[in-house]
């Protein structure tokens, strides 16, 4: 996986040089519910935002509530932004893909996604293995084009980014301390990834 800093506080993360095939090194992959265990791997995309690697979730289970996780070891945020390049690829009922901050398990954590079929962006928090919206922005997503998603957390203020626009912002406090960041689909969404970066504050 290949790693970089480009500011202050600020971390890169992508997939050019880690083995294609599997997770790469450095990820937990995890499961909110249950279902078919999550297929996370490095996959070959000429498309992608940095050549020539993404990292792509690619199991089909359409179990609703089953959310294949990715999670980043090394990092933990309190109060920073999170963003990653996502493209939905495939899905019957979802074409999904987010960002997961403030990770304390794979049942309890905030996540940012965008969805495709449902044509929306949404915050949520997954406590206890629910997961309870807590704001949504009606947002036309194309499938196999490639967007922005990031999310900006000060406190209790979470935000939430859209290809640099800003389009949801909400309050909650449910999850304040600090917690891991990683990545999110649902379903049988098969989603890829790209350039993920971390800001802490």
């Amino acid at each position: 996986m290949a790693f970089g800093l480009i500011g202050p506080n600020v971390q890169v993360f992508n997939f050019d040089t880690a083995p294609l095939g599997g997770a790469p090194p450095g990820w937990t992959v995890a499961m909110t519910n249950h279902g078919a265990p999550p297929q996370w791997e490095v996959r070959k995309d000429l498309s992608a935002p940095t050549q020539p690697y993404v990292l792509a979730q690619v199991s089909t289970d359409p179990t609703g509530n089953r959310f294949p996780l990715a999670i980043l070891d090394s990092v933990e945020l309190q109060d920073g932004d999170v963003s990653v390049r996502l493209k939905p690829v495939a899905g019957r009922q979802d074409e999904a893909g987010g960002v997961v901050f403030r990770y304390i398990d794979a049942n309890n954590y905030y996540l940012a996604r965008s969805n495709a079929i449902q044509g929306n962006v949404a915050l949520y928090k997954v406590e206890n293995g629910e997961r309870t919206q807590i704001a949504v922005a009606r947002h036309d997503l194309a499938l196999n084009v490639w967007e922005t998603l990031k999310v900006s957390v000060r406190g209790a203020r979470l935000q939430v980014y859209l290809d640099h626009r800003r389009i949801l912002q909400a309050w909650d406090a449910t999850f304040s301390g600090s917690g891991k960041v990683g990545l999110w689909t649902v379903g049988d969404s098969v989603t890829y990834f790209d350039d993920f970066r971390v800001w802490a504050r």
